[in-house]
């Protein structure tokens, strides 16, 4: 499922996760630790893969389309559990 979310809320919740989120979701998800933080907004595909995000210029850091938000729903509930 799609989802839209600003660029700037987007990198709130990846600064929201409690330590050692970013490898917890590297590993629930079969994917490179890089792979998550390119889908938080970084940007190394030399050692991380792309994983449908879209960006478009706007307020508030612009616009993000995510192709799949389960990365970003489990960040929510790691910050949830933390909380």
């Amino acid at each position: 499922m799609e989802l839209k979310i600003t660029f700037n809320e987007l990198r709130k919740i990846k600064d929201s996760l409690p330590d050692g989120s970013i490898r917890k979701l590297a590993n629930e998800f079969n994917v490179s630790e890089e792979t998550v933080r390119n889908y938080f907004g970084g940007s190394n595909y030399e050692k991380g893969s792309a994983v449908g995000i879209h960006m478009e210029p706007g307020p508030n850091g612009g616009i993000v389309l995510l192709d799949d938000a389960k990365i970003l729903e489990r960040a929510q509930e790691l910050i949830a559990e933390h909380a």
